[in-house]
């Protein structure tokens, strides 16, 4: 071997072994710990494995310098007391859908989807170039929250039912699944709304503690068995055109954070956005065939009229939102204008293809 290579080589061990003694100090001092609460069941299809897809992307995203411990519902919290624990400070992030929180302050439900609201184009366009984004710090930030889009479950069905439902009459007495301010339209035409997490409709509804529900879609429903209690499965859903799920973390804790690693994160959210409802499209399809053709399932279609009356409820309970503070009614009118001005653009471009694509087809 020549000096020179002799000279290299030891300047190379030496280089290395200095590397190794500084490396592992400096990388253990900038690694990042997140302990993530969920609202969602461990492993649950779309909505519980793509939470938990996030976490290990953000991991993988950051090289492994952001190690994010995830608990799902009811292993640290509870699944409706996610916005707490990360607001007071004790977990830095969630998983979950914000109108959960409409409790607190109405204008939540408007970053996961309202009756006649936003498909998921129409969502992100709000959110990225309607000042939607805006508006969600604004609401958040009054709980000590940043919250970014993190995964989608685009159109959902209108719910299952033990009956027919012919007419808005029949919602009348109804005991329903229904979050949200979908829940507060049928409360409106006399229906009983029941707020529950995920993990508990199933055992509610072959019980008969309530009389309906709904999820989100064939590939989630299939997963639940509601089948089991109740045949009847309506579309399409006027509650959530497009349930936007978020990441919602402490904004102390977010704001401490480098510009590096807040997009690292937007990212990671990012993706799990476009990942999650491209999932939900790909499979609803095919469980929506083996519900009906397996399982005995009966396919049935909203009424117009049953529709204007769902209209009609909804106008009444944005008026009450309107009505609840300056902050909510600020949200709602940028939503309208969103609605209107994306909405216009989306009658003749996306509908109006769909429409003829399927009539040239017979789809």
């Amino acid at each position: 071997m020549k000096r020179r290579d002799v000279l290299k080589t030891g300047v190379a061990a030496a280089l290395g072994t200095a590397g190794a003694v500084v490396s592992a100090p400096a990388i253990a001092k900038s690694r990042i710990e997140i302990n993530m609460v969920s609202t969602w069941p461990r492993d649950f299809p779309g909505l519980g494995t793509g939470a938990q897809r996030f976490a290990k992307n953000l991991e993988d995203i950051s090289g492994g310098r952001m190690k994010v411990n995830y608990f799902a519902a009811g292993e640290r919290v509870k699944a409706f007391d996610s916005l707490d624990e990360v607001s007071s400070g004790n977990a830095q992030m969630y998983h979950g859908a914000d109108y959960y929180w409409k409790g607190k302050h109405p204008a939540w439900a408007y970053f996961t989807a309202v009756p006649f609201g936003l498909s998921y184009t129409e969502f992100n366009a709000w959110m990225r170039f309607g000042g939607g984004e805006a508006l969600h710090d604004e609401v958040a930030g009054g709980f000590g929250m940043k919250c970014l889009p993190c995964g989608n479950t685009g159109v959902q069905m209108g719910g299952w039912f033990r009956k027919e439902m012919n007419s808005a009459d029949d919602f009348k007495g109804l005991k329903m699944r229904i979050p949200g301010l979908g829940g507060d339209v049928l409360a409106k035409l006399g229906a009983s709304p029941v707020s529950l997490p995920g993990g508990q409709i199933y055992e509610n509804l072959v019980s008969g503690a309530i009389d309906a529900t709904e999820w989100v879609g064939p590939w989630n429903d299939s997963f639940m068995k509601f089948y089991e209690a109740a045949k009847y499965y309506y579309y399409p859903g006027m509650h959530e055109p497009g349930a936007s799920l978020s990441v919602g973390m402490n904004k102390k804790w977010w704001d401490g954070l480098s510009k590096t690693d807040q997009l690292i994160i937007r990212a990671a959210a990012e993706t799990e956005n476009s990942i999650m409802m491209s999932e939900y499209n790909a499979k609803n399809g095919s469980h929506l065939a083996k519900l009906i053709n397996e399982q005995g399932v009966k396919l049935r279609k909203f009424s117009d009229d049953t529709y204007d009356s769902f209209g009609d409820a909804a106008e009444e309970v944005f008026a009450e939102v309107r009505a609840h503070s300056a902050l909510a009614k600020k949200v709602h009118d940028s939503f309208l204008t969103a609605r209107q001005d994306v909405g216009a653009w989306a009658k003749i471009s996306d509908v109006a293809y769909i429409e003829q694509r399927n009539r040239v087809l017979g789809l």
